[in-house]
């Protein structure tokens, strides 16, 4: 198993707490504690509206282990992977899915093309 320490004087470590700290977030405020409805309902659109409370809370437990996972420097490059798959796919579905329950998909795909640079600038710089 490669394990990256931390060195805090490095911006690969700070990229990766900003990494883990966007997951984290969203994982937990957004649709664990559900302070953002809006991803509930999107869920709900995909997924259905029965199972969407708890699945968009599954998937806010998941987005916490990711965000955990990057944290604690256990194969970054799999955990970068792993994330350009998971935001390619979720952006993909609510695009095409979703799009009128979007904020903004445009500044969506941007930022988040901006966390999966950081990510991998994280995972390999």
């Amino acid at each position: 198993m490669n394990i990256t320490p931390f060195d805090p004087h490095a911006a690969t470590t700070w990229a990766r707490i900003g990494v883990s700290l966007v997951w984290l977030a969203f994982g937990f405020g957004a649709k664990v504690l559900r302070l953002v409805p809006r991803h509930e309902r999107i869920v709900a659109r995909i997924l259905g509206p029965g199972p969407a409370p708890v699945l968009t809370r599954l998937i806010g437990i998941g987005e916490i282990l990711v965000g955990v996972w990057f944290l604690t420097g256990i194969e970054l490059s799999v955990c970068a992977l792993f994330q350009t798959l998971i935001v390619a796919t979720m952006n993909a579905i609510e695009l095409v899915r979703a799009r009128d329950l979007l904020l903004a998909p445009v500044p969506m795909v941007v930022g988040n093309t901006v966390l999966l640079g950081l990510a991998w600038y994280g995972a390999l710089g």
